[in-house]
């Protein structure tokens, strides 16, 4: 007895046509030529605006569409996810923004045609997300300066890892540590830092990590402090950012953690997944195990 077809399962991708380096304006097209049509039916929305697609990923898994793709950077990743955390819709990713944090660190290619086939091969895994203060990230989160640094890099204007380093190197300098208490999981420590990052991954995008350990899957998020080294060592600790070794330098202390309270002197920038925000003086982390289904190789 032939058992009835299958019917096609639902994509619907939603493109940021500001994001990243312009590598979204022929998404339309890779669309066309190499989804597999015998096993998908497609459709496609454009933001409008800030958490514009986390609308749309919404109300997309209420509508039972089976996986919704994220065509853009680390920004439109993070609203797209909002909308189906603890859900049965899944999130795929076109990477085609400026960092790319959690694709990489699913290994999701940075070519587009191949990254649209691997939503084809259908392969769902699930991944922790966390909360600072109830908003939602998926990669990384941060205080001091690199939230500094993504509040500049928001407005300025041409995208890229360029301007993302020219902006960096001009900040750092100036750049005062900060003072910043932490509760971590019921433990006080107290910490002067350049920068503390809650990463979920293990990429600070741009393939740049400072913690090559963190798993999206464990139930933990690493707290990564990160003390200021004097700037002509800049040049020869830098790279270690991209050879995947900067945790092994006196620089950097991390612990993992499920839940963390960080406290500072005033209320200021945040980054979510590379986006810019403020908020007070206490911050909340939380994680939230495999609570997000993702397409990955």
């Amino acid at each position: 007895m032939n058992l009835p077809a299958q019917p096609p399962k639902r994509i619907l991708f939603i493109i940021n046509p500001i994001s990243g380096i312009g590598k979204q304006k022929g998404v339309e097209k890779m669309i066309a030529e190499r989804i597999d049509t015998s096993r998908f039916t497609t459709s496609i929305a454009y933001t409008e605006g800030p958490l514009h697609a986390s609308e749309i990923s919404r109300k997309a898994s209420e509508d039972g569409v089976d996986i919704v793709v994220a065509v853009g950077g680390d920004g439109t990743v993070n609203e797209t996810a909002a909308g189906l955390v603890d859900t049965a819709t899944a999130l795929a990713i076109i990477p085609a923004g400026s960092g790319n944090g959690l694709a990489r660190h699913l290994k999701i290619p940075m070519n587009l045609k191949h990254a649209v086939d691997i939503i084809n091969q259908g392969n769902i895994k699930k991944i922790d997300t966390a909360t600072m203060n109830d908003q939602l990230f998926v990669n990384v989160a941060g205080v001091g300066f690199d939230a500094a640094v993504a509040k500049k890099f928001a407005v300025a204007g041409k995208r890229g890892f360029s301007t993302y380093l020219r902006i960096t190197a001009n900040a750092y300098k100036n750049y005062e540590p900060k003072q910043y208490t932490l509760i971590i999981d019921g433990k006080v420590i107290k910490r002067r830092a350049l920068l503390i990052s809650f990463a979920n991954s293990s990429q600070f995008g741009n393939n740049t990590s400072i913690d090559p350990s963190a798993s999206v899957s464990d139930g933990f998020i690493d707290v990564c402090i990160v003390g200021k080294m004097p700037f002509w060592k800049t040049f020869f600790l830098g790279p270690l950012l991209f050879l995947k070794k900067f945790d092994q330098t006196r620089y950097i202390e991390i612990i993992r953690a499920k839940e963390v309270i960080l406290k500072r002197k005033k209320g200021k920038s945040i980054h979510l997944d590379g986006d810019p925000k403020t908020m007070g003086k206490e911050l909340i982390m939380k994680i939230n195990p495999l609570s997000l289904n993702v397409i990955v190789p």
